[in-house]
């Protein structure tokens, strides 16, 4: 008896065991895709077609805009504005009635940005096409101005060597420079606080800051707006 006991004992025994790895395998199968996801469907074609595509449009669309009449002095969240250094000369030349020519440097300094983001496209362009899959992956995979970051670290060193002399040639086209002259030489006749900041180093630094900025808009567009997806690989890519 204590046999058949036993056997029934473990019959039962064996078979629960059995059930509960059946049911732990087929409760392990969702979690284990969840703990371990499959590969993207995506493909690195996919992946690197799309950033392409999104970055070549933000940059159009953002070098547009800032290129055009007032892309930089109507826009106020970019547009120059005097040096912190040299607000309180803006104030006492104001002060003195010497607002029109503070306005004219102002607008001068924005025209001169304006009109070096024309430039940019192609420096842009270079740094997309030399784009790894990792690079790729990278951007999709991450924050929300990844992309931006990704061009601006690429791109700086160029840009500023390209911007330089082209705000340069424009300051000193519309006199931008001799208003800055005008201002600072006559400040410092009744200062014993002489200024002479380098106006194009002070330009291009905004204008490198004004189109990163708009190209981070772009990308929000891209990545936040399903009207902004305008192509199937566009869709496919970011609404994965």
């Amino acid at each position: 008896m204590k046999t058949i006991l036993l056997a029934t004992t473990c019959f039962f025994s064996t078979s629960i065991f059995a059930q509960f790895g059946d049911f732990k395998k087929a409760v392990s199968k969702p979690l284990e895709s969840v703990l371990s996801p499959k590969k993207d469907s995506l493909s690195n074609n996919d992946v690197i077609g799309g950033l392409k595509e999104a970055l070549n449009k933000g940059i159009e669309n953002g070098t547009k805009q800032l290129s055009a009449v007032d892309g930089f002095f109507g826009d106020a969240a970019i547009k120059i504005l005097m040096p912190a250094e040299a607000v309180k000369v803006e104030e006492k030349l104001r002060k003195v009635g010497m607002g029109n020519q503070v306005d004219a440097a102002i607008l001068n300094m924005n025209r001169a940005a304006e009109d070096a983001c024309k430039t940019a496209t192609p420096i842009f362009v270079n740094a997309i096409k030399n784009m790894s899959f990792a690079d790729a992956w990278s951007i999709l995979r991450g924050e929300d101005k990844a992309a931006t970051n990704y061009l601006q670290k690429q791109t700086t060193t160029e840009l500023t060597n390209a911007f330089r002399p082209i705000i340069e040639t424009a300051l000193a086209k519309i006199d931008a420079t001799k208003h800055w002259n005008t201002l600072f030489t006559n400040y410092n006749k009744f200062s014993f606080n002489k200024v002479n900041p380098d106006l194009a180093a002070y330009v291009t630094e905004k204008a490198l800051s004004g189109i990163f900025y708009q190209l981070a808009i772009e990308e929000q567009k891209i990545r936040k707006d399903p009207a902004a997806r305008t192509s199937d690989i566009l869709k496919k890519v970011f609404g994965n």
